[in-house]
């Protein structure tokens, strides 16, 4: 059986990586989240006892009281680091596991830590999506209802897309509207699947 291409959509906080997966999927593809399956692994309660070793604050009648635990995480990278060892090996199994098991010639995954954590040679090809910073502030003030400095502290603890160098990956530029983005999804999967 001929294995399937497995691309990773990327990006920073706010960059717009969802819309792009939410475009991509709409374009007849199919499409995994890591953030879905961490939602749903922080309800497993191994998950919930592994955590409570490290984080006993955040665990009250045996679930994860979610959002204290980003407030801890999110103000301290050493923490972040440690809730990480802990999650990301059980998402990126999953999240591979059903890659490798979907159908078509192609599976994409929405990966938000893939430089952090040195995913990207787990997949075949990488799409990151760019977007000014001031936006992505603002998207995120918008959809999260967070304050700017918490969402600034946020950035400081992921990948620096500003600065670092990915262009031997694909890059996607959310620089203008929504139908601007759709065309640019459009030649990106043009690109791939003839690729």
């Amino acid at each position: 059986m001929k294995r399937n291409k497995k691309i990773a959509i990327t990006g920073g906080i706010g960059s717009g990586k969802s819309t792009v997966a939410n475009l991509i999927e709409n374009a007849g593809y199919r499409v995994y989240s890591c953030d879905k399956i961490a939602r749903r692994i922080l309800s497993c309660e191994s998950v919930a006892e592994s955590i409570a070793t490290y984080f006993p604050d955040c665990i009250f009648d045996g679930k994860i009281n979610r959002k204290k635990l980003g407030t801890i995480v999110f103000n301290d990278p050493d923490q972040l680091k440690r809730l990480e060892s802990i999650t990301h090996p059980i998402i990126m199994r999953e999240l591979l596991a059903k890659m490798e098991g979907a159908e078509g010639q192609f599976a994409f995954a929405e990966v938000p830590l893939l430089f952090e954590g040195r995913y990207e040679s787990l997949f075949d090809e990488v799409i990151v999506v760019l977007r000014n910073k001031r936006d992505r502030i603002d998207s995120v003030c918008l959809r999260d209802g967070l304050t700017q400095k918490e969402i600034v502290d946020r950035m400081k603890n992921q990948f620096d897309y500003e600065n670092k160098v990915i262009f031997e990956h694909t890059v996607l530029y959310n620089d203008g509207d929504l139908a601007n983005l759709r065309e640019k999804v459009g030649d990106v999967l043009e690109k791939i699947t003839n690729g």
